[in-house]
């Protein structure tokens, strides 16, 4: 296997990494945390945290198709948690418990649809690109993607800390 191509499927099993962690450490924010305590705002310009797991699961949702998976909310049930989207109150949040639940399911097809990257998908156009980047590649969308996933989930662990719950990673 020539080197290239072998640090290109490293580069794969990077990404599925990521996306692991990036799952469990939003899982953990979310544990125990209940409706109420999702919409805490932490501020007139905050989101809660109800918000930022749906804005996570709406990323991964736009992500899936790239990854020839389907998408979990084909109903259009997440797009209130769209980028540049106003906070959500308690009428338009989902129920945590549901968002938790396609949270679960999103990754999963993320994983399916990461396990089935080749090098040669990575070095393609992406379909979109959340930077505007007329160069993006499969491999840098990706790479903004998990960082943008990171980003949230880091404020996800300040948000249960709002909320009075004791932080979710030791």
């Amino acid at each position: 296997m020539e080197t290239a191509v072998a640090e290109k499927i490293g580069e794969v099993r990077i990404y599925r990494r990521m996306a692991r962690m990036i799952h469990a450490v939003g899982r953990r924010c979310a544990e125990g945390i209940t409706q109420e305590e999702s919409l805490i705002q932490p501020g007139p310009e905050g989101n809660c945290l109800n918000w930022v797991m749906g804005h996570l699961l709406c990323v991964y949702d736009n992500l899936l198709p790239a990854l020839g998976q389907e998408t979990v909310g084909n109903d259009g049930s997440f797009k209130c948690y769209g980028r540049g989207t106003a906070g959500i109150g308690a009428d338009q949040a989902l129920n945590m418990a549901d968002l938790m639940s396609a949270w679960d399911e999103a990754e999963k097809r993320v994983e399916a649809g990461l396990a089935g990257l080749t090098a040669e998908r990575l070095d393609e156009p992406a379909p979109f690109s959340p930077s505007n980047n007329p160069k993006e590649t499969m491999r840098s969308l990706l790479t903004t993607v998990f960082f943008h996933q990171s980003y949230h989930v880091g404020q996800a662990g300040m948000l249960r800390r709002i909320g009075g719950r004791p932080g979710a990673i030791g």
